[in-house]
């Protein structure tokens, strides 16, 4: 008992991040994002380690009230060149609606996810809202997007600033909870955060 007290309190003393408290140099948005729902907390991916890769959570159409891009998932690496095995990968992920299936993951051929492009539906009024549903990043070293496996309603916002550092290390996520017998949403924004 008092080995894992001093390796818990040795680890806290290095400044390894078990939520949030990892440094940050920017913070990157889009101004499309959905208007329902309230920010997860922050997650980090640990010091040293960058986004190399994603995967969605997404509720494909049901003919009934369909939410689309439910959660998104940071796939974080120990490299700065994104040139590894990807056999030491950690997973990060905020604020996740409670819908859909989490798809495939899709990594950078090389670097780091560095800027991003939210597809968003507005407000339909008295029709079936989904918010966001489906999310494209820009990889460092590489002039293809990866685009994510979500669905095609709404239209694609303009893209966030581009990451001064080594790339995203961090997620911020808005989701709207469940609505009961209303109108459900899931995932309507989200930030990332840009490490040195």
């Amino acid at each position: 008992m008092h080995q894992l007290v001093y390796i818990t309190v040795v680890l806290a003393s290095f400044g390894f991040s078990v939520k949030g408290d990892r440094s940050y140099k920017s913070k990157h948005t889009v101004s499309n994002g959905g208007p329902w729902g309230t920010w997860g907390d922050r997650e980090m991916c640990p010091n040293g380690y960058y986004a190399a890769g994603f995967s969605l959570k997404v509720e494909h159409p049901i003919d009934g009230d369909d939410t689309a891009l439910n959660g998104i998932r940071l796939h974080c690496v120990n490299t700065p060149t994104g040139k590894s095995l990807f056999s030491d990968v950690i997973m990060v992920t905020s604020k996740v609606g409670s819908w859909g299936t989490w798809t495939k993951t899709k990594w950078c051929p090389s670097g780091m996810l560095m800027s991003f492009q939210l597809r968003v539906e507005g407000p339909q009024g008295d029709g079936d809202d989904t918010a966001a549903s489906n999310i494209m990043f820009e990889c460092s070293r590489d002039v293809r997007n990866l685009v994510g496996e979500g669905t095609s309603w709404g239209e694609w916002g303009g893209w966030s600033k581009y990451c001064r550092g080594k790339g995203f290390c961090g997620i911020e996520t808005k989701v709207e909870g469940p609505q009961g017998s209303g109108d459900d949403t899931a995932l309507n924004d989200v930030r990332f955060l840009c490490c040195d």
